[in-house]
């Protein structure tokens, strides 16, 4: 036989997009059409119906990017349809793709939202079209408005656009009406496209050899040969008949099974604003709810309980078809966070908390726990997780993002993650590589072949429906399942919940899946460790904040100081810092509208936590004169005790200043001519830590042009083009209230900076003040401090605890790890000596270490300060900003992590009369107290969440300053676990290597 297989898929792109699509509508007739344009940011239905409508027509130009046109519709439907299926096709302009363009939404004319409209699904079908979203019939007239929203096409294949596309872009219109009709579906037509599309792809995956290949291409000739173009939707059956043999072929026995999950992928925050989002939402859940009803086998996986939470405070119609289809089971949470956060960035707490508000959320409002922790597109996975997971009564966890690794290929697809304490949880990352699946051939193909596990494992997990932007699943991805369910050499697909998934993998390999150990790095988007600068300082402090916010109020209602614990306003300003913590947001890849925001948001939340603390401080402090010290921090610092308050004590000799030497008599620090560190003498250890030849807090600045997701990336290249930034406009040196000053300005390009250098009394650390006033393009700013120390590896602070990672790059793993995420502190040592950074605002970081001359070894600590990419803001970071760093000598871990609290938690002076003791002490500086607050359940109970710091076990006992009635240990949600003995009023600790353990006491 000769090869025709060209001839025949030639002949069927044509007939699919000349002769097919456009026949999936019959008759048509059009429908009235009236206009109101909003005039600024949305507003709700009840304020836009009640406006003014203008008469429009196709054609109509409308929406100035960002902008909300209402159009209303209304038409009579034609008796003589009577028998047809009937949908109103609505296209607004759309272009681009879902959630990336023009996108609406569809409400009756009391206002009630009932469906989205984007590119890919641009009709409503008649049974939603009559009143108050009921079924109309031929003959009836109907009426319905469509929120139009003009939010601009966003050319992502152009990631160097200069646009601000966070901007308002004039009163232009970007978008044009283009069609309002009621019109006949021709549901056979539409039925031999996707049974024509699922053969095509599938016969694209197999070997041109193979019979099953030829087969599918004879009947789809037959299919074509019998379809009449003059009468398409009058032959299609006869042409689908044609297919019916080969679309009717069992899946062979050992085929992969793949779970369908639908899908909507939105990001609470990107390239588009907050309040887009909520309403992406909104559409994107109609959708589903709509859709369900049609395809009652549906299954859809919601994440984020702050979008379930959107739409419950802005959309009760929405809200209550979605607390039905999560009854029903067709709309499923998942996640148990608040959002879908970045996990690299945010700190413990707050971490912790994401799972704390996310799973109550779905407790309280639909009596689900949920069990799979549901991240398929943060950038990086903590080693901290899977215990985090465990706690918060999840066994779960799933991504997919760590198939964009640009160095290695990760050798699992379903395996146990263990984190840092050795926890392990269940972990798939879908082989499918998508998180919104069309369930293509092709993908479904893909996801077999891909399949790391094959010959130990079955199956695998696909979540499909347009996402990123919202959308969902549409009819066409259902009904495709349908065709690939059980499909001769495909996979066979079933929908089916991500719980359904979990058991049934689990059940199967549990007892021999593989280990991964440590943390899931991401090798790709390492620059969102330093992207928007300011987005991640009101991150940090805003964390801290929190922290102070807690400890103290509950410290002064459980000294009777306090009548009332800020419950709500706590929720609430939590719920602010986890939302911003969304993996767009807080890692800097959003565009300027969203940072903008978030400035604006963290400032007015800082304002109202420094009000809360003030007021629970001065309550403790009492009336009097003294200067009172309040101490956040877990350690003690200049006489007064952790987490308490009290006068402090001198902190150590005077500091000299002498021929650009500053002695404390613990270090001195030599300072030259450029401003730049010649020498670091720790005085107590007789060495000096600067390595020889070598400057520290040396400013170095690079070119930054990776070769795609400017915000997102840095290439390793960029280490090939650098300058020191040696040259100095002014050295001036000080003494500032017996601390030893110097200030050192620069200026370089268009950018200037100012660095104050301290030495304070009795400190073995150089504190250094950045101020940057930045206005540089696609430059990279670091801080490098060389010490003399042989490290093969690096500590660096994570959520609870810490990580190494090598400082060589003997195999491509290290390499990839070219810049890393750190906390509050990193740090390097050789046996009996280390050197940490600490810092109050900065996460990314270098290190690396090189030979010297004299056989010696450099290691070289670089923080990274300040970037300048071009999209999605074009304006990323220019302006004035000041962070703080210490580089701290002679430290050991616990020395690291003691000055990374102490910078973040500086003491506040309140004049008062009274000190305050620790509301709990503990005899082991090992094991440090994270958080301690008031029980969410308002029953007056303390909590605390502490962790052992070192790696290593620690035995405890914690005692608190009131009398406890009981003790017991709770998980994340303060749920019992088990109960602790009271032994003179104290719980003894023996805890393994970076456990986390949260206390429970009543209160006597």
């Amino acid at each position: 036989m000769h090869d025709d297989r060209q001839l025949i898929e030639e002949r069927l792109r044509r007939a699919l997009r000349e002769r097919l699509r456009p026949a999936i509508y019959g008759a048509a007739v059009p429908l009235d059409i009236e206009v109101w344009h909003a005039p600024g940011e949305p507003v709700s239905p009840a304020e836009a119906l009640a406006q003014t409508y203008e008469k429009a027509e196709i054609g109509l130009p409308w929406g100035p990017a960002w902008g909300t046109a209402w159009f209303k519709f209304s038409g009579q439907v034609p008796s003589e349809w009577a028998g047809s299926e009937i949908e109103a096709v609505i296209d607004l302009g759309f272009s681009g793709g879902p959630g990336f363009s023009a996108e609406g939404l569809v409400h009756t004319t009391s206002g009630k939202p009932l469906k989205g409209l984007h590119p890919r699904q641009t009709y409503a079908p008649l049974s939603i079209l009559g009143p108050d979203g009921t079924a109309a019939a031929p003959g009836d007239h109907i009426e319905f408005y469509v929120e139009g929203a003009a939010n601009p096409e966003i050319p992502l294949d152009n990631a160097y656009a200069k646009v601000d596309i966070g901007a308002k872009l004039g009163d232009h219109p970007i978008y044009q009406l283009a069609r309002a009709d009621l019109a006949v579906f021709n549901a056979e037509v539409w039925d031999l496209i996707l049974d024509l599309e699922a053969l095509d792809s599938l016969q694209k995956e197999l070997s041109a050899q193979e019979p099953r290949r030829r087969e599918i291409l004879r009947a789809i000739s037959r299919s074509l040969d019998a379809l009449d173009y003059e009468n398409v939707a009058g032959t299609a059956a006869d042409a689908r008949a044609q297919l019916t043999d080969v679309l009717s072929r069992p899946a062979h026995a050992s085929a992969h099974q793949l779970s369908a999950v639908g899908h909507a992928h939105i990001d609470s925050a990107w390239l588009w604003p907050l309040r887009e989002t909520r309403r992406k939402v909104a559409r994107t859940v109609s959708n589903v709810a709509t859709l369900a009803e049609e395809y009652p086998e549906l299954v859809f996986a919601f994440s984020q309980a702050q979008q379930h939470a959107w739409v419950k405070d802005n959309y009760p119609e929405v809200w209550e078809r979605l607390k039905k289809a999560v009854a029903e089971g067709t709309i499923v949470p998942v996640g148990g966070m608040w959002v879908e956060s970045d996990t690299n960035l945010p700190g413990s707490e707050a971490l912790a908390r994401q799972f704390v508000h996310g799973k109550r959320f779905f407790l309280d409002e639909y009596g689900i726990d949920t069990q799979e922790v549901w991240l398929p597109d943060s950038f990086g996975y903590t080693a901290a997780l899977p215990q985090l997971v465990k706690l918060s009564g999840s066994k779960w966890f799933l991504t997919q993002k760590i198939s964009w690794n640009k160095e290695n290929k990760f050798p699992h697809h379903t395996f146990w993650w263990e984190g840092l304490d050795g926890t392990r949880v269940f972990t798939h990352f879908p082989p499918i590589d998508t998180y919104n699946s069309d369930l293509s051939g092709r993908e479904l193909a893909h996801a077999q072949r891909n399949f790391q596990e094959n010959g130990a494992a079955t199956r695998s997990l696909v979540p499909f429906g347009y996402g990123d932007g919202g959308g969902g699943p549409t009819r066409e991805f259902v009904a495709t399942a349908r065709r690939v369910k059980d499909l001769e050499s495909s996979p066979k697909v079933t929908i089916e919940s991500p719980t359904e998934f979990f058991t049934a993998a689990e059940d199967e390999y549990r007892e021999n899946a593989p280990v991964w150990s440590g943390e899931l790095y991401l090798e790709i988007h390492r620059a969102t460790y330093t992207s928007q600068a300011k987005t991640k300082q009101g991150n940090r402090r805003t964390e801290h904040l929190l922290r102070e916010a807690e400890l103290w109020t509950t410290a002064a209602v459980v000294a009777g100081k306090l009548d009332t614990y800020p419950y709500e306003d706590l929720d609430r300003l939590w719920k602010v810092a986890l939302l911003h913590q969304f993996h767009d947001i807080l890692p800097g890849s959003s565009i300027s509208w969203v940072h903008r925001e978030a400035e604006a948001t963290y400032a007015k939340v800082a304002e109202e936590l420094n009000a809360i603390i003030a007021k629970a401080q001065q309550a403790l402090a009492g009336s009097g004169d003294a200067q009172i010290v309040f101490n956040a921090a877990p350690h003690g610092r200049n006489g007064v005790a952790g987490l308490g308050a009290g006068i402090t004590t001198g902190a150590g000799q005077a500091v000299t200043i002498e021929n650009g030497v500053l002695d404390n008599g613990r270090i001195r620090v030599t300072i030259d001519e450029r401003g730049l560190i010649t020498s670091l003498y720790d005085v107590e250890a007789d060495r000096e830590v600067i390595a020889p030849g070598a400057v520290g807090n040396l400013l170095q600045l690079h070119v930054d042009t990776p070769n795609h997701w400017d915000a997102w990336d840095v290439d390793s290249f960029y280490k090939n083009n650098v300058r020191d930034v040696t040259e100095v406009d002014s050295v001036d040196f000080s003494t500032v209230e017996g601390v030893a000053t110097v200030v050192v300005k620069r200026s370089f390009g268009r950018s200037t900076v100012t660095q104050t250098l301290r030495v304070q009394p009795g400190a073995k650390r150089v504190d250094i003040e950045t101020e940057m006033d930045w206005h540089e393009t696609e430059k990279f700013l670091k801080a490098a401090y060389p010490v003399d120390v042989h490290a093969d590896r690096s500590a660096s602070e994570t959520q609870f605890g810490h990580i190494f990672r090598p400082t060589h790059q003997n195999t491509s793993w290290d390499a990839a790890k070219f810049e890393i995420a750190a906390h509050r502190w990193v740090h390097v040592g050789e046996p009996g000596y280390g050197v940490a950074v600490v810092n109050d605002s900065t996460y990314g970081h270098d290190i690396n270490r090189t030979a010297r001359e004299d056989s010696g070894t450099t290691t070289t600590i670089r923080t990274s300060l300040i970037r300048a990419p071009r999209f999605p803001d074009p304006k990323t970071d220019q302006g004035v900003h000041t962070v703080n760093h210490a580089l701290v000598v002679g430290a050991g871990i616990p020395e690291a992590i003691e000055e990374g609290y102490a910078i973040n938690l500086p003491e506040r002076v309140v004049t008062g009369a009274d000190g305050v003791a620790p509301i709990v002490a503990l005899d082991n500086d090992n094991v440090i107290v994270e958080a301690v607050k008031l029980a969410d359940d308002k029953s007056g109970d303390v909590v605390v969440r502490l962790y052992e710091s070192t790696g290593g076990r620690s035995r405890a006992t914690i005692t608190p300053s009131f009398q406890a009635a009981s003790a017991t240990e709770v998980d994340l949600l303060e749920r019992h676990l088990a109960d602790r003995e009271l032994t003179d009023n104290g719980v003894s600790l023996d805890l393994r290597p970076f456990q986390i353990l949260t206390l429970r006491f009543k209160r006597s």
